[in-house]
């Protein structure tokens, strides 16, 4: 009987919930934080994370949750990892889980769920969020049975972070969570990354090779690839001139005098025109979003082209190309750098690159007692060396940060691309500072979507984050303003904020340091707040009207920019 009685207690203890599992398989993924909140249906996993000491960031905001991840993801190149609770948690995550899946951010979000029994009634709480987010994600899971648990928690960060990074959400039902389990069903995958087909590889050396004005266009794929290093071999090899996307910035060193800027709808007079005139142009890791290729029927109207992409789907999706080709970015340019080619020499090529880069730089006025945004940008790249994590929210102040600071490396801007979500930029920037706690981050953010998301300060605070957050308020939203004003005859119906907050009496609410600029000595006062290690909200008052200037107008050619002088 005693005996019996030790071996029931032995197998008790070797028995774990699935929300054990769950966590010891995070760990073997070498998962180190996750974003969550908790609610009924995640409550065993909740529980866990108690009995584990398991590091929880606790956000204000499912929607924030997975935007922090985002921001963990973004700045390092490793999946994200959220739970939130069923139901509005699972819901109030959708946003987020489009804004990574646009942008190709590795995440995995576990979703709580009622009960196996309960599914299809209706429960409380209940929502089909499969379905939901189907469309959203590189796959959605449901796991119906504990066994099955650490088998798709693999397949998912797998998914995650090959190929195409983006989304996985794995729904979990709450009787799983708090199942109780002896033995796993464990699965491995390796993906290879691919390589350039030879036949591509030659193709594409033979038609640079015939070149007169080849171009190179990168876009974020080649930062996910981290494949910065090898393309600035290439370029500095071969001579050739790039652009990027927005996405892009950072690959090629703001400085670098072969680089001629971003291209597209607010990018550089130099990359658009060396768009409109190339007659060779590889596009490795850009989907040739319509931001990018404003009018896709007159893009690189002389060109041969070329577009590498880890991602078939975005081949020829948009501008029909000579060359499309399947490919890591990363291994394809390991391969051009390989092979022993040589190209003909393009100095009236380059040479008149420089000349539109040195007529037509980004520029602004200045005006006396007025606080430009675009000097407040250029003056915190001045004093962070260019060096500093920018996380920008979404609208004219993360136009200006694209345009004026200098970045020097890939995945130093953090922002929402594809999407265009306004209310990343502060949880975005909290999970760039959890995974980068040596860097200084800094966030551009305005006064509309400060206000999406402005109850994450008590997250800053709760964790005691040096960040600098650089609030650029014109009492509108400023893009759509300016939209109104250029297209629909300056009817600027619902986008000037006639009634605003105190931004630094919420601040102060939340226990975060404050001030305002004063345009009689903001410079030193900008100092002054990068001087410190602790939290700054600094507020700039700027002028209501105030345009991203140049602009491509949507469904105009590149070359034919608003607003150049």
């Amino acid at each position: 009987m005693l005996g019996q009685l030790k071996s029931d207690v032995t197998v008790q203890a070797a028995k774990k919930t699935g929300a054990d599992l769950l966590l010891e398989e995070l760990t073997r993924q070498k998962v180190e934080l996750v974003f969550g909140y908790p609610g009924g249906a995640v409550l065993p996993l909740f529980d866990s994370i108690y009995r584990n000491s398991f590091h929880n960031i606790l956000v204000r905001h499912e929607q924030a949750a997975v935007h922090a991840a985002e921001g963990f993801a973004k700045s390092t190149g490793k999946p994200g990892v959220v739970f939130v609770t069923s139901g509005p948690g699972a819901t109030n995550a959708v946003t987020g889980i489009a804004d990574a899946k646009s942008d190709s951010v590795p995440l995995i979000v576990f979703t709580g769920q009622v009960g196996t029994t309960a599914l299809g009634t209706d429960a409380f709480q209940e929502a089909d969020i499969v379905s939901v987010t189907k469309p959203l994600t590189k796959k959605s899971f449901q796991v119906k049975r504990v066994t099955e648990l650490a088998r798709v928690i693999r397949m998912a960060f797998d998914l995650a972070n090959n190929g195409r990074k983006g989304p996985v959400v794995i729904d979990l039902p709450k009787n799983v969570m708090q199942a109780a389990v002896t033995k796993q069903e464990l699965a491995t995958h390796s993906m290879e990354s691919p390589k350039l087909a030879a036949e591509s590889l030659a193709t594409l050396i033979q038609a640079l090779q015939q070149a007169k004005k080849p171009l190179l266009l990168l876009g974020g794929g080649v930062a996910a690839a981290q494949a910065a290093t090898e393309v600035l071999q290439l370029v500095q090899k071969y001579q050739l001139p790039v652009v990027t996307s927005l996405l892009g910035l950072g690959i090629i060193p703001a400085n670098q005098q072969l680089f001629l800027g971003m291209g597209g709808m607010h990018g550089t007079y130099a990359a658009n025109q060396a768009l409109t005139e190339c007659d060779f142009l590889l596009n490795v890791g850009s989907r040739f979003d319509d931001r990018l290729a404003t009018k896709p029927t007159e893009f690189a109207p002389n060109a041969w082209i070329a577009q590498i992409d880890i991602d078939p789907h975005e081949l020829n999706k948009i501008v029909p190309v000579d060359l499309a080709a399947v490919a890591d970015a990363k291994q394809a340019f390991k391969q051009l750098l390989a092979t022993d080619f040589s190209l003909p020499v393009i100095t009236d090529w380059q040479q008149q690159l420089q000349d539109w880069k040195r007529t037509y730089p980004y520029h602004y006025q200045t005006a006396v007692g007025t606080i430009k945004p675009q000097a407040v940008i250029e003056e915190v790249g001045r004093l962070t060396r260019g060096e500093a994590l920018v996380v920008t929210d979404v609208g004219q102040h993360q136009m200006w940060a694209a345009q004026y600071y200098p970045y020097q490396h890939p995945q130093q801007l953090i922002t929402s691309g594809g999407l265009g979500t306004m209310g990343f930029g502060l949880p975005a920037a909290i999970g760039a500072k959890l995974a980068n706690p040596q860097k200084e981050v800094v966030l551009f953010v305005g006064d509309g979507g400060f206000q999406m998301t402005i109850e994450e300060l008590a997250v800053i605070k709760q964790y005691q984050l040096d960040l600098k957050i650089i609030l650029l308020n014109n009492q509108a939203l400023g893009m759509v303003r300016q939209w109104q004003d250029l297209f629909y005859e300056k009817r600027r119906s619902q986008t000037i904020f006639d009634e605003q907050p105190d931004f630094l009496a919420i601040a102060q609410a939340y226990g975060i340091e404050n001030l305002k600029l004063d345009p009689s000595n903001w410079k030193t006062t900008l100092a002054d707040v990068f001087s410190r290690r602790n939290c700054v909200l600094a507020e700039a008052q700027i002028p209501q009207l105030e345009e991203v200037t140049p602009m491509v107008a949507p469904g105009t050619p590149n070359n034919q920019m608003l607003k150049i002088n």
